[in-house]
């Protein structure tokens, strides 16, 4: 029994220390995920004004640039960009990749999947727990979001 213990207690200790943004510099021309380059890149205003204009399935591939206003302190698994309406969230495609924390306030591209969806109550209070926000935060979050956000497959600091 005390070595199931301990061999539960290293697991817990070892997914604790796995599940962080990784420790690696962000420098211009550094890749995360699929190797891309900011050939045909969009600005995200041109990205929503394409998606305004569609009437209907508000998903498309796309090469969006823009510059990072946050980093899930968590993980790295997602990423906030500066938008028309405040910030657009960015994942990363099936948790493939992770991003650094330095991350925040660079100029990238992301090559992913834009979609138009509605971010359920329960999903944004988790976005903002893995961004460090408070309980008192968290709680004034009680509706649901309609926004637009993209699938990263891979990402490129400019």
């Amino acid at each position: 029994m005390k070595k199931i213990l301990l061999v539960s207690a290293f697991a817990c200790i070892g997914f604790v220390l796995n599940a962080q943004p990784p420790k690696v510099p962000a420098e211009a021309g550094t890749v995360f995920g699929q190797a891309t380059t900011a050939d045909n890149a969009i600005s995200v205003d041109q990205l929503y004004a394409i998606m305004d204009s569609k009437k209907e399935k508000k998903e498309m591939p796309v090469k969006l640039k823009g510059v990072v206003t946050q980093v899930c302190e968590k993980e790295g698994c997602w990423i906030k960009v500066k938008s028309p309406n405040g910030s657009m969230m960015v994942k990363m495609k099936d948790h493939k990749f992770l991003v650094p924390l330095v991350l925040n306030g660079k100029t990238i591209v992301i090559d992913g999947i834009a979609d138009e969806k509605l971010t359920t109550v329960e999903q944004l209070r988790h976005f903002a727990e893995d961004a460090g926000k408070s309980k008192e935060e968290i709680a004034k979050i009680t509706e649901a979001k309609k926004e637009i956000t993209v699938q990263a497959k891979g990402i490129l600091v400019l």
